[in-house]
């Protein structure tokens, strides 16, 4: 990926685990790049590694090494207040709309929450009409700022976790598995959400999914992850119309049809 505005590099990321005695690398060795508006849509089967990765460029996950470098400065080597500035420029939407939303927290106040942190001098009514305003763009009518998460339906809850994550105007979403909860129609309506925002707010998407029908919706680069490597990598029309690798055609050869 080149000629671009570069937003997001990772170089040689390792994280592994212990369990049962044995040490397991979840993630071995992965870099990449991604450039400003680019979706970049990683696939790979459950156990392959990616949502490991998708949690480490958050740092959600701490690596065990490598480098993360958000616009050429070091994402890991953030602490305090520079931390708190590049979070708020990188956002996760979360798989499951049911168990990210607070069932105990009012609509608005789940939306306006990232407002609260890192916009503390914005007074209740304020976060609350930016709550609202962004809701909208999700297609969700303001009444519902008053309402709890158990009152919508999945794809309702989906969209109001997207706006929660939009909410501090982020350069980067990380979407991990956002769709793979939904019935496929309602899943198909988030995808489309996903790229009207990412048009609308100048978004950089990276998109997790152990769909490729799901990343060829999206996607303008693909890399297919197995066992916590990167086997194959590179603008989404190769990959998806010409795989090199024998496990991304075997990928490619479970799925009916890839949309052109």
């Amino acid at each position: 990926m080149s000629g671009g505005e570069r937003v997001l590099e990772a170089r040689d990321l390792r994280k592994s685990y212990t369990a049962h005695g044995a040490v397991h690398a979840a993630v071995d060795g992965v870099s990449f790049s991604v450039e400003r508006g680019e979706t970049l849509g990683i696939v790979g089967e459950s156990g392959s590694g990616k949502t490991t990765l998708a949690r480490m460029l958050l740092r959600l996950v701490e690596p065990d090494s490598g480098e993360i470098l958000f616009r050429g400065e070091s994402w890991l080597g953030a602490h305090g207040a520079k931390l708190r500035a590049m979070r708020r420029k990188m956002q996760m939407v979360f798989q499951d709309p049911v168990s990210s939303l607070n069932p105990r927290h009012r609509v608005g106040s789940i939306v306006g929450e990232p407002l609260a942190i890192h916009e503390p001098h914005l007074s209740s009514a304020e976060r609350r009409a930016r709550a609202a305003e962004m809701l909208a763009d999700v297609g969700i009518a303001e009444d519902a700022l008053d309402r709890y998460p158990h009152e919508f339906s999945g794809g309702q809850r989906q969209r109001i976790g997207i706006a929660r994550a939009l909410i501090l105007k982020p350069e980067i979403v990380v979407a991990d598995e956002p769709v793979s909860a939904l019935d496929v129609s309602v899943g198909a309506q988030i995808l489309e959400l996903l790229e009207k925002l990412r048009q609308e707010f100048s978004l950089t998407l990276i998109l997790i999914s152990h769909s490729m029908p799901v990343v060829a919706q999206l996607a303008t680069h693909v890399a297919v992850m197995r066992a916590g490597k990167f086997v194959e990598s590179g603008p989404a029309e190769r990959v998806l119309q010409s795989p090199q690798n024998e496990y991304t055609q075997a990928l490619l050869a479970a799925v009916p049809e890839i949309p052109a």
